[in-house]
């Protein structure tokens, strides 16, 4: 796999519930991002990566299934400047399932939120999420 070496940072955060166990919601995590850093504070882990390859994969995911179209749908629609972010379903990721989310309610406990800040946003829409998949 090509990674593209784009300058950017990767922040992923999970909301960890009172009836959830902490160990638990940083797997569903790290069954997300690759190679990351991770802390735990205020009821939340943050796991933050400055690498693209962390994404490896959520990009294997959309490849497989071909939904690049949602990706790159949520990722244009929550562009703000250098930014942008989208959901994965927490309970989903838990079980090493990568599954995105049009709306925070579509995961019961919560989403994961995948924020993503570069000055080549659309590059790495592009690899992230090709126009087209073979």
């Amino acid at each position: 796999m090509n990674i593209p070496n784009i300058a950017c940072k990767i922040e992923v955060y999970a909301a960890v519930t009172p009836s959830e166990d902490p160990a638990k919601i940083r797997t569903a995590v790290s069954n997300v991002i690759l190679d990351a850093s991770y802390e735990y504070k205020e009821g939340s882990i943050k796991a933050v990566s400055r690498d693209l390859g962390s994404l490896s994969r959520i990009r294997e995911t959309i490849r497989k299934r071909k939904v690049n179209r949602v990706y790159r749908r949520q990722m244009r629609f929550h562009t703000d400047g250098d930014t942008t972010w989208f959901y994965l379903n927490k309970q989903a990721a838990f079980v090493d399932v990568i599954a995105i989310c049009d709306e925070a309610e579509e995961s019961p406990m919560g989403p994961i939120k995948v924020i993503l800040h570069s000055k080549n946003l659309e590059k790495i829409a592009d690899w992230l999420a090709p126009e087209f998949i073979e």
